[in-house]
């Protein structure tokens, strides 16, 4: 029965990576619910869930890839990771900052970085936040995302936009289309009067890809788009 279901589960994956969520996802649940068992395609169908906002679901399957023949290190590390944030949407923070960490001190790299600094920023410690992040950026100090997570802990937390404002642009400068940093970046433009410099960033924001790690919402930009072109 796994092969089947696996074999339907490539099919979805396919579905997938050509944009078509909503019949990936219908593929998926088929496929999951006939057993499908492979950690990547497992991996896959939870971060999807996580996209679409089926949080319970996602910790769901995220359990399945625990027990998932073939699991690698790097692939539990991910599921460690995906689980957290299910977590944290389902409101349990502490449970995902507990999640999280274990999956810090098991693999240290890009992916647990990236998530448990920005989750350290929504939980609101700004002394952690600071701490954590800046250590990320000791790793790797030209990532675009450990950039926007530091400059963010200053903007958000400690209120030093004249600190977080440098951060901000080098991040960008690494990743032109980021949808956080170019929201960010445009309350400078607003605040000095740069309306279509903002408008610009805005309108390029709403035409990323949106996650569950970013801070602002596509309706949030694009309400503010809207607000602007009136």
């Amino acid at each position: 029965m796994g092969f089947w279901a696996n074999y339907k589960g490539n099919r979805a994956y396919a579905r997938y990576a050509k944009g078509d969520l909503e019949g990936a996802k219908t593929a998926y649940e088929q496929a999951y619910a006939q057993g499908m068992d492979a950690p990547r395609l497992l991996l896959t169908y939870a971060i999807l869930l996580l996209r679409t906002g089926d949080y319970a679901k996602a910790a769901e399957v995220l359990r399945r890839v625990e027990k998932a023949p073939g699991l690698t290190l790097d692939q539990h590390s991910q599921m460690l990771v995906h689980y957290g944030v299910a977590m944290w949407k389902l409101g349990k923070m502490d449970r995902a900052l507990e999640v999280l960490r274990d999956a810090f001190r098991r693999h240290k790299n890009t992916l647990t970085y990236s998530t448990l600094g920005f989750l350290l920023i929504e939980k609101g410690d700004a002394d952690e936040a600071l701490a954590f992040n800046r250590e990320a950026m000791a790793y790797d100090e030209d990532d675009p995302v450990f950039l926007d997570n530091l400059a963010q802990t200053y903007y958000r937390l400690l209120g030093d936009k004249q600190a977080a404002r440098p951060l901000f642009e080098r991040a960008l400068a690494h990743k032109p289309n980021a949808i956080d940093t170019n929201y960010f970046l445009s309350q400078y433009d607003l605040e000095e009067g740069k309306t279509e410099d903002a408008l610009a960033k805005l309108q390029l924001a709403a035409q990323g890809r949106f996650s569950p790690l970013n801070h602002v919402t596509r309706e949030d930009v694009q309400a503010q788009i809207e607000k602007l072109q009136a």
